[in-house]
């Protein structure tokens, strides 16, 4: 059975989850500021539809990389180091993670926006 008032409890921990990630992670806020940047250079520029696509699907991956990577965090921090000494490593691993997809979304953002700021360099 379906329940209305299930359902909204649903979107008020999600977003409860989203506050608390962007009160506690420095990171997470950089991004959020990096993203707006981004959304406004995008209709500065009046670029196409798949540009938009790519733009909010690396977006969207970076926050979500990005909460995922504090949840493991923090899941890590509860059994370090009683359990094992990877419990840093892990931690390592998921900063890289966000890290490296970080890295590929400047890229892309480079590639996109390149043109309209002349960054690329004319033969």
């Amino acid at each position: 059975m379906f329940s209305l008032k299930r359902f909204f409890r649903s979107f008020y921990f999600a977003l409860k989850g989203i506050v608390l990630v962007f009160r506690t992670e420095q990171n997470f806020r950089i991004h959020v500021l990096a993203s707006i940047v981004v959304v406004f250079a995008g209709f500065y520029f009046k670029i196409a539809v798949w540009q938009w696509c790519l733009l909010i699907a690396m977006i969207l991956l970076i926050f979500l990389l990005e909460i995922v990577n504090t949840a493991f965090e923090r899941m890590v921090d509860m059994l370090q180091p009683r359990v094992h000494l990877y419990a840093g490593e892990i931690k390592n691993m998921m900063s890289a993670m966000v890290l490296i997809a970080a890295v590929g979304s400047v890229i892309v953002a480079w590639l996109i926006f390149g043109p309209h700021l002349k960054l690329f360099f004319t033969v």
